[in-house]
């Protein structure tokens, strides 16, 4: 039986494709509610308890946290913060101008026949970039617009231009907390911790499901943290089950020489998802055996998936301009025909998108990501150079 350890080549892994595919299944998730006013896939058949957005979702938390736990030792706590600052912010940033400023007054143009009033609205779209500049996301609606949608439909009213950005904060959360272990040395000499407060988060997490009228629960309200320092406020629920998703992606990189490699176990664990996922006991029992099958998927994969999203790493741009494209494909009739029209047409946008934004934002930032070892060795190199050099 082969470990994690002995499976795991930092060069040849599928871990990429695996972010690809949880951002278009997210994109593919959202389709139904936001072209046709429906439930996401997956809702109905396990009971309300998750659907095919969540499950993406989750997919990204694991592999991030394994990711991230595997390279954050190989440099300082300020550094690894820059490094997920660079590949968190300038995307996110351009993202939220392409929307207030491109894709919105478009809609606005669509649905009013002209721009009068739009610039000044209360809530427009420099109150938009304003208030989510820092991914606080307390403003998801621009200029009352989107409620004739069906996604508008079937919220009430105003509906948001893009409501996969809420999970972008625990995200960044999660490094944080990554930075703070870093920094302390438990990734190095105290790795217990990560598993002690996995433990914390489970049974916080058993708690919620044996308490509750029924098993086929989703995570409930657990009241506000914060307000945070730039980030605002957290909800408490899903800085619970977000990070509980994340630490067991770093759980398993810090113990990868104990985690066995086994299709027997895969086998079994995918047997516990279904069931758990079908009749209840999802977020207790589901959710520890599909972050095994993702990790197992993460390295068993064929080999010729390796490098989808390792060279042109476009996962991230999908998440950040599915949703608004889907709103604006709904708007200007893309779903009045089929579902595959819509998806084909919204993919296709989307990853447009997802392709400029990597070339032109995200990869050139992250061209910054050594510019403080440089300045470093710039310093040393002046001190320790001939006199009036």
């Amino acid at each position: 039986m082969q470990t994690l350890e002995q499976r795991y080549r930092s060069d040849s892994n599928a871990m990429a494709v695996m972010r690809v595919s949880a951002a278009l299944g997210v994109l593919l998730a959202h389709c139904w509610p936001l072209g046709f006013g429906e439930g996401s896939p997956g809702n109905r058949w396990s009971r309300g308890q998750t659907d095919l957005g969540s499950l993406s979702l989750d997919v990204l938390f694991i592999v991030s946290g394994f990711l991230n736990t595997d390279s954050a030792p190989r440099g300082s706590s300020p550094r690894f913060l820059w490094k997920r600052f660079l590949r968190l912010f300038p995307g996110f940033w351009v993202c939220l101008l392409v929307t207030a400023f491109v894709i919105v007054p478009i809609v606005a143009w669509k649905e009013n026949g002209s721009l009068a009033g739009f610039w000044s609205h209360s809530d427009g779209p420099f109150d938009y970039v304003i208030v989510n500049w820092f991914m606080s996301m307390n403003q998801f609606t621009i200029a009352d617009l989107l409620s004739t949608t069906p996604f508008g439909q079937l919220s009430g009213g105003p509906s948001a231009f893009n409501g996969s950005l809420w999970t972008l904060r625990y995200e960044a959360g999660c490094f944080v907390l990554l930075a703070i272990l870093l920094g302390s040395g438990a990734l190095r000499r105290a790795r217990w911790v990560v598993p002690a407060m996995l433990v914390i988060a489970f049974t916080l997490i058993a708690a919620d499901t044996v308490r509750a009228s029924s098993w086929t629960i989703r995570p409930p309200d657990r009241g506000a943290l914060g307000p945070i320092l730039v980030f605002g406020t957290f909800e408490a629920r899903w800085v619970l089950y977000l990070g509980f998703l994340f630490l067991l992606g770093s759980a398993a990189r810090l113990y990868w020489s104990r985690v066995p490699i086994d299709m027997r176990l895969a086998l079994a664990a995918a047997a516990i998802a279904i069931v758990t996922f079908r009749f209840g006991g999802w977020l207790m029992l589901g959710l520890p055996s599909y972050a095994y099958l993702v990790i197992v998927a993460g390295v068993t994969l064929p080999s010729r998936l390796h490098r989808i999203g390792r060279t042109n790493d476009y996962a991230y741009g999908i998440y950040l301009y599915a949703f608004p494209i889907q709103q604006a494909a709904a708007l200007f009739g893309a779903a009045d025909h089929s579902k595959v029209l819509y998806i084909v047409i919204t993919v296709a946008l989307t990853t447009a998108l997802a392709i400029l934004s990597w070339h032109l934002v995200e990869r050139p930032a992250m061209g910054w990501r050594n510019a403080f070892d440089a300045s470093s060795r710039r310093q040393v190199a002046g001190v320790g150079g001939e006199p009036g050099g």
